[in-house]
């Protein structure tokens, strides 16, 4: 699957885990977590250590979610991301995104192998710019990457 299609295929989806959200509101995961709220997702945050986030309920792990989760943005650390991933199989989530915007983000080569293996589908960068009408900021940088020729195909 191109990139461009894991990017639309997982925004397509409604239901939401956003594994990594910070207990911190100023946090840039729960900037992230609060514009897919905007958008109209149901979006799920996970994090082991907050009982609940932005007035919902809050997972240790993406298969506790219940009802499950169509799709999990993943915004850990990348060392975390290939047990998030696996957590994300054990709950027959098939969708996954790995939050990037500069360096290597959540973006884990090990994850990515483990995904292409058991068939989920995988978007990696920064799903800002990918959101109808994303804002100056971001616009900015989807323009960067066209210019680059780093948009993905």
């Amino acid at each position: 699957m191109s990139q461009l299609a894991a990017i639309e295929e997982f925004l397509g989806c409604r239901r939401l885990a956003v594994v990594g959200v910070s207990r911190s509101k100023n946090d840039f995961t729960r900037l992230l977590f609060r514009e897919f709220v905007k958008r109209g997702y149901d979006v799920v945050p996970v994090n082991p250590e907050a009982g609940e986030l932005e007035g919902r309920r809050c997972y240790a792990q993406v298969q506790e979610i219940a009802p499950p989760v169509e799709a999990a943005l993943v915004m850990t650390p990348a060392s975390a991301t290939e047990g998030v991933v696996r957590d994300c199989a054990t709950a027959g989530v098939r969708r996954v995104w790995m939050y990037r915007a500069t360096g290597q983000g959540a973006v884990s080569d090990a994850a990515q192998a483990f995904c292409r293996e058991q068939g989920m589908a995988v978007a990696q960068g920064c799903p800002f710019m990918f959101f109808p009408k994303p804002g100056f900021p971001h616009q900015v940088h989807g323009w960067l990457l066209r210019v680059t020729g780093r948009w993905p195909k």
